[in-house]
């Protein structure tokens, strides 16, 4: 048995270290993409159009059809990727939170009118509802991470309202409200700090699934402008040239893989190490 615990021990750091240094790579090579990469992501060589990777230090990924450094725009679309994959989650995390705050706690026809709303999306396909929505307001940047927002909200709706469904009956709770404790008090003095654990490991997974999400709206045109340079974006362009140029899709398909490999190692990690009781579901 302790031998057991002491080779999930070391698994977790392990987990945790790749996972988390994985991830601040990437994040500190974006953040200081403007000097790494001075020239930009759209600066074009004609002259080096298709240059194939790791022959030329100028240009280790390659170039593409304009001559534009690949890496550079590899680094460059991480900024898109990471900004809707942070911003949509929390945007996503408000509104769930309080939607969940409010079903659970007050029960009733509140709890009953936003349960039916939150199952009636939840019925509905993403991309359904991606099509209906690009379709009314357009693809953009904003409206992007609006629509994963609109998307995801649910899920820490249902989180937090079933959390809060059995926090509601505890002895804490209920002295609180006994001794004239006002509701909003309540709520988010001591309800909501019970409620931190699952909502964070449920954040660090869905950043990594939202990449994914605004990466595949963007290859399929529905996504960010195709003039800003993004991972699906150079996974779309790069799709007539597989054959002949094949590094201009394999190193953002590359970069969206190990992002979403070092965001996962964390959510799991934290999963474990946030469980109370010690169990992992593995």
């Amino acid at each position: 048995m302790a031998a057991t615990i002491s080779r999930r021990s070391r698994f977790l750091n392990f987990e945790f270290i790749f996972g988390a240094l994985l991830t601040a790579v990437i994040c500190l090579a974006v953040l200081l993409s403007d000097i790494l990469f001075p020239g930009g992501a759209e600066k074009i060589d004609l002259m080096a159009r298709l240059a194939r990777p790791f022959v030329s230090l100028a240009h280790p990924f390659g170039t593409d059809p304009l001559g534009r450094d690949v890496l550079a725009r590899v680094v460059a679309g991480g900024k898109i990727s990471l900004t809707v994959g942070l911003t949509s989650v929390i945007g996503g995390v408000v509104v769930g939170v309080l939607v969940g705050l409010a079903a659970g706690y007050y029960r009733g026809i509140w709890d009953m009118l936003l349960m039916r709303f939150a199952d009636v999306q939840l019925a509905m396909p993403f991309i359904l509802l991606a099509i209906t929505f690009i379709a009314i307001v357009g693809g953009s940047l904003t409206n992007t991470i609006i629509l994963l927002i609109v998307s995801q909200w649910v899920q820490y709706a249902r989180l937090v309202r079933g959390s809060v469904l059995s926090l509601r009956e505890r002895e804490f709770i209920l002295s609180a409200r006994a001794i004239g404790v006002k509701d909003w008090r309540i709520i988010f003095q001591h309800l909501l700090p019970n409620l931190i654990g699952p909502v964070i490991v449920l954040m660090t997974l869905n950043i990594a699934t939202n990449i994914l999400l605004e990466s595949s709206l963007t290859f399929l045109g529905m996504g960010v402008d195709p003039t800003i340079p993004s991972w699906g974006g150079m996974l779309a362009d790069g799709r007539t040239y597989l054959q002949t140029a094949w590094w201009v899709s394999l190193f953002p398909g590359v970069a969206i893989l190990l992002t979403v490999l070092g965001l996962n190692l964390l959510g799991d990690w934290l999963r474990d190490s946030l469980d109370p009781t010690g169990r992992t579901t593995r």
